[in-house]
């Protein structure tokens, strides 16, 4: 079985069994572009209040508000929090036995979404679903039928790209006023993104040098087209204003420009303020970064 497939299972067997899920850690730095350069400053270390547990996959809702899935070591399963960096506040946006993965913004962000983990039974189901950024009710399933969703990106307000558990993973299109999804690769990793030009990047396993791939959404019967190589163990990335990348490993950052500078170049390592094991990066396309370490 592969490594990448047994390590997904084995985090989905956790929550369901209650498991504690890995301690990380939030910071956030802010960014500036160059023409051959990306300088970070101002870091502000955002889950001092959670050193203990569970901070993950932060995304932007606006320039200065940041949404992750949190898990309090009293807490059975993580929620949804938001973290408006102008008047340093957080809220708690759920409060359910269920667990809330990946909040994302949808649209004009009137509405967000996360991955619900379900219990159905002794089982569980991961489903995608959306609530009112009011938090006026309880949300519902984007998808009726649809389930195994363990990862996804919003391409417009209409349409979104999943990463469906299993072995191997698949990454689909689906629109909301339908459960017909289209299969756009198999053995994919977890983290994709649209990029300024209107494609999706991400990246393939299908060979055990993984890659960082873009497909062109309107033309989705050719082939993708091969961006680069990743760095070696890192499938996360972010993808700044200028269309140029960042991935990390381990305490440093890497940016990739395929206009300027097509290899991947050290900007930073992060070692100087204890971050040691990035694991996620997200950019806000506003002179923002958030970044996910292990603790």
């Amino acid at each position: 079985m592969p490594r990448a497939f047994f390590l997904l299972i084995f985090l989905t067997t956790a929550m369901h069994l209650g498991a504690q899920l890995p301690k990380t850690q939030v910071y956030v730095f802010d960014i500036a572009e160059r023409d051959t350069t990306v300088t970070f400053s101002k870091p502000q270390y955002l889950t001092a209040f959670n050193q203990q547990g569970y901070n993950n996959q932060p995304s932007w809702q606006d320039r200065n508000v940041l949404l992750m899935s949190v898990q309090l070591p009293e807490m059975e399963q993580p929620d949804l929090f938001s973290f408006d960096l102008t008047t340093k506040s957080r809220t708690r946006m759920t409060r359910t036995r269920s667990g809330e993965y990946s909040p994302k913004p949808i649209g004009d962000g009137r509405k967000f979404s996360a991955i619900r983990q379900e219990y159905a039974g002794r089982d569980t189901v991961l489903r995608l679903w959306e609530f009112p950024t009011t938090l006026g009710d309880n949300g519902r399933p984007v998808f009726k039928y649809v389930n195994g969703i363990g990862y996804y990106e919003w391409l417009n307000s209409a349409q979104v790209a999943l990463f469906l558990v299993g072995n191997p993973s698949t990454l689909a299109i689906g629109s909301v006023d339908s459960d017909n999804l289209r299969t756009l690769a198999q053995n994919v990793g977890r983290c994709f993104k649209r990029l300024p030009n209107g494609n999706l990047a991400y990246v393939s396993k299908a060979t055990p040098s993984w890659t960082l791939v873009e497909q062109n959404l309107y033309r989705l019967n050719e082939p993708p087209r091969i961006i680069t190589s990743c760095i070696q163990g890192s499938e996360d990335f972010a993808v700044l204003r200028d269309g140029s990348y960042l991935m990390a490993g381990g305490s440093k950052i890497y940016r990739f420009d395929p206009i300027r500078n097509p290899r991947w170049k050290e900007v930073v390592d992060l070692r100087f303020y204890g971050i040691r094991n990035i694991t996620r990066i997200e950019a806000n396309g506003f002179g923002k970064v958030a970044i996910v370490a292990g603790a």
